[in-house]
């Protein structure tokens, strides 16, 4: 009878943990980045649409940009898109997208089909950069300013109340910094 009741009380005992945790307010959706504050991952990878041309973070020295990862298999992704267009059409900020584990097929045909709002893209078929950047799944988005440092990362979905709230305020401080 006791084998049990040990068992039970630790099942008990975390399920009691993971409640409060839930309970307190916490935004699971933060999770902090050891890059905040620290040089983007350097990289060089093909265009989406000029294979031929390549990118590199270096190349947006000078400039706020944000840096979105997405996929066409990627349904939340689809979610942020009309806001990504919203962005991109009023100009607040430059976007570079990443697009992740993808075919270029498809990835061509979702910009396509549904509005492109990407300076342009870069493709990561195998996922490296993804790990270079500490990626958890798609979509996430960094803000990266113009020395090239990550000064934000959003987990996730954008919303309108985060873009409102801590990423425009963020680009334009850092648009006014040297």
């Amino acid at each position: 009878m006791m084998r049990y009741i040990v068992p039970l009380v630790v099942f008990l005992a975390l399920v009691g943990l993971l409640y409060t945790q839930l309970e307190s307010g916490i935004d699971t959706h933060l999770v902090p980045s050891p890059f905040i504050g620290k040089p983007a991952p350097a990289f060089a990878l093909p265009q989406l649409l000029e294979p031929s041309k390549t990118f590199s973070p270096a190349d947006m020295k000078g400039k706020v940009w944000m840096f979105n990862l997405w996929a066409s298999w990627c349904e939340s992704c689809r979610d942020e898109y009309p806001l990504l267009l919203d962005i991109a059409q009023n100009q607040h900020v430059t976007i570079v997208g990443l697009d992740y584990k993808d075919k270029a097929a498809d990835a061509k045909a979702w910009l396509a089909q549904a509005g492109d709002p990407y300076a342009l893209n870069v493709t990561d078929v195998e996922g490296r950069i993804a790990i270079d950047y500490g990626i958890t799944g798609v979509p996430e988005t960094f803000v990266i300013d113009k020395h090239g440092v990550i000064r934000y990362k959003e987990v996730g979905v954008l919303t309108p109340e985060n873009l409102k709230n801590k990423i425009l305020p963020l680009v334009a401080k850092l648009e006014q910094e040297t």
